[in-house]
């Protein structure tokens, strides 16, 4: 007991008597001396550290992320010194820390970072740019987490690199500040020969400029005709909610990098994005917009309308919330319908990404196992998770993206339908009541709004515990007719014997992952691994002429199956199903008749609502 009073005492007159007492700060220093290896060189300088010894640590995960990413194992060539240069000790307790002792109240710490992989949650250093996810990149300490923070960055000798970030810019063009920690890390950073556009926005009296820094090959009239597109996507997604938020520094900056080799990706954060792919934007795919809408619908859903269960975002572990099936899934509803609204995609493409969220739900086996809550706890078992042992997903497990654009659709018919409102209309609701103040929400506080929007209580309630805490699906075929479209089988009388992706080789199929409980297959005891070798004593040389044979059969109809399991033969008899493929297509085009007020409602649905 002595000892430990005695060690309280020594520890407490060091920190009191120690220069330490100065202001904390954290800096950073970047270079890329052995870019071509995907190396940067990182020095962070601590000041102002008023303990004995200091933690440093790399995160285990990244705002915009739910799973772990041990950020630590691309960490090496560690070493410290204090103030003076003085090397001081450093020791490793477990994978994610370092602890440096010895030190006069300054400590620099310098390291190395391997860095391959340019998407939204790590990082990715080669010679023609430098990709850094703050979490993936910076070593911090936890004890100054409130300080200030500077970053410097050093191109390579003769680059033209510039940076694009959502830090706070300073007088050199390298080097940018945030006021604590928490800013930090959320904030990636793009270095390149970047490719600039920008335009401002006056909104509610208040100018506030857009920017792409764009990474890219492609030529400059792509990169305008992109930056066009992009201008329509944020004119529609301003007028769903009324107004935009209000950047820090005024200025909202899209980080784009369509290079050779990287990965498709897009992760949202306060007053930027990442957004990589590999297609170049001659490619003229309609991902790249796609992403950037998703992206960009986030800084109002999930940066300010934000779930509490996210605050503060926790760096140390995996990040769960309830509230998902909101914040990722209505996301990806708007950003398809918003598409079509900026007139990038056609009528028949919203409808097709509406029935793919939609007509998926409704197949999932998933949908018995839990609800969209559940689902939304579930991410950080998939959020870019990575594990070697199979898992029963594609039967237990429906994505909360999909789920929650799925949820976003119904309620918004219903509340064209039922209430004479929109989602939009709601989506302004939270966003004045969540969103401007900043005030983190809760489910509960979710439902009240739901019923103070529809002036009906018992129907948010209901909603609530349906569709929400429970499993049972919206009526969607209703629904759809509600908005003069059809909700039907895209091949009525189709037969199909596999819902599964099948391997062909040597005239014969493997059963390419674990099969679906709704499967015929599931139903003859098959599963991942297993042949097929014959069906109705014919061989299978391609899926072309698996479609041709099964022509001749119609749902509910028997074939026989010779299959090989465990090196096993065996003969099985397997009930072909009706193709689950579904369409959404406009009664007329259907043939049916639209009423003029449900036609008018899906007019206005997807309407342009852009100034």
């Amino acid at each position: 007991m002595k000892k430990r009073i005695c060690i309280a005492l020594a520890a407490a007159l060091w920190a009191f008597s120690s220069p330490a007492q100065a202001q904390q700060n954290v800096s950073y220093r970047v270079s890329f001396e052995n870019a071509v290896h995907h190396e940067a060189n990182i020095k962070a300088t601590f000041t102002g550290v008023q303990t004995p010894t200091l933690e440093v640590r790399m995160a285990r995960s990244s705002p915009g992320r739910y799973a772990l990413h041990e950020f630590a194992k691309n960490v090496y060539s560690v070493e410290a010194t204090d103030g003076k240069g003085k090397p001081l000790t450093v020791s490793r307790p477990d994978l994610h820390r370092w602890i440096v002792s010895g030190h006069d109240g300054t400590v620099n710490v310098s390291y190395t970072l391997f860095a391959d992989h340019a998407d939204g949650t790590y990082a990715g250093v080669n010679q023609t740019h430098a990709h850094l996810n703050a979490p993936a990149t910076f070593m911090y300490a936890p004890s100054l987490e409130k300080a200030p923070i500077q970053v410097q960055f050093i191109p390579p000798a003769n680059s033209n690199w510039t940076a694009a970030t959502q830090l706070k810019p300073e007088a050199d063009q390298m080097r940018f500040s945030a006021p604590d920690f928490q800013y930090f890390m959320d904030s990636p950073i793009e270095l390149a020969d970047l490719k600039w556009r920008e335009w401002t926005v006056k909104d509610k009296g208040i100018e506030q400029k857009i920017r792409i820094a764009m990474h890219h090959l492609g030529t400059d009239k792509e990169l305008d005709e992109y930056t066009e597109k992009a201008k329509r996507i944020v004119q529609e997604q301003q007028a769903v909610f009324g107004e935009l938020p209000r950047f820090d520094f005024g200025t909202y900056t899209f980080l784009a990098c369509y290079m050779p080799g990287t990965p498709s990706d897009g992760m949202e954060h306060r007053n930027s994005t990442f957004i990589t792919g590999s297609r170049p934007l001659s490619s003229g795919s309609t991902g790249h917009l796609g992403t950037l809408s998703h992206e960009f619908f986030h800084a109002w859903n999930v940066e300010r309308i934000r779930p509490k269960s996210l605050e503060p975002f926790d760096f140390t572990d995996a990040n769960m919330s309830e509230g998902l099936w909101l914040a990722e899934g209505f996301t990806s509803y708007y950003g398809n319908l918003l598409l079509h609204r900026a007139n990038v995609t056609t009528e028949k493409e919203i409808l097709n990404s509406v029935i793919f969220a939609v007509g998926f739900v409704l197949n999932a086996p998933g949908k018995a196992y839990f609800s969209p809550v559940e689902m939304s706890m579930q991410a950080p078992f998939v959020d870019a998770s990575r594990s070697v042992d199979p898992v029963n997903r594609h039967n237990t497990y429906i994505s909360y993206y999909t789920y929650g654009s799925a949820i976003g659709i119904g309620l918004d018919w219903t509340l064209r339908t039922r209430f004479n409102r929109t989602l939009d209309d709601f989506m302004q609701l939270l966003w004045k009541r969540f969103g401007e103040p900043e005030k983190p929400y809760t489910l509960p506080e979710i439902e009240q709004a739901l019923a103070d929007f529809t002036k009906d209580p018992a129907f948010a309630k209901d909603f609530f515990q349906r569709h929400i805490y429970g499993k049972e699906l919206m009526p969607y075929e209703t629904l759809a007719q509600h908005m003069g479209l059809a909700l039907r089988p895209a091949q009525p009388g189709k037969a199909v014997l596999a819902l599964e992706p099948l391997r062909f080789n040597k005239d014969q199929a493997t059963i390419a992952m674990g099969t679906f409980q709704n499967s015929p297959l599931y139903g003859a005891d098959l599963d991942n691994g297993d042949i097929i070798l014959t069906v109705e004593g014919k061989k299978l040389k391609d899926q072309k002429t698996l479609d041709e044979l099964l022509a001749k059969y119609k749902p509910g109809q028997k074939v026989t199956v010779e299959v090989m399991q465990d090196g096993t033969k065996s003969k099985k008899t397997i009930t072909l199903i009706q193709d689950p493929k579904l369409e959404l297509v406009p009664l007329e085009k259907a043939g049916q008749k639209v009423t003029e007020e449900a036609k008018q409602r899906r007019e206005a649905w997807l309407a342009s609502k852009g100034k």
